[in-house]
């Protein structure tokens, strides 16, 4: 009769949180960047409509400003961990 073993990785609680933070950052960039090629799109296609325009380039401002949050906590947060380890 065979015994089936398996071994759990023992995995610290930064490296744990490293992992889900950095998970979270590109899922968070990639939606800015979504949102960047939606917004372009819109104001491509506006036509000259004043309201479309102001919506797409709000929409682009927003999200590069996310983009630079998200690339400003992905700092902090490799430092702060990097701190720690």
């Amino acid at each position: 009769m065979t015994r089936i073993v398996t071994e759990i990785p023992a995995l610290s609680a930064d490296a744990i949180l490293s992992s889900v933070l950095n998970t979270v950052y590109l899922v968070a960039g990639v939606v800015a960047v979504i949102v960047i090629i939606i917004a372009g799109y819109m104001y491509v296609t506006s036509n000259g409509d004043s309201a479309v325009v102001v919506k797409a380039k709000n929409a682009i401002t927003y999200a590069v400003v996310g983009l630079v949050f998200i690339v400003l906590a992905f700092a902090i947060t490799w430092f702060v961990v990097g701190r720690f380890v």
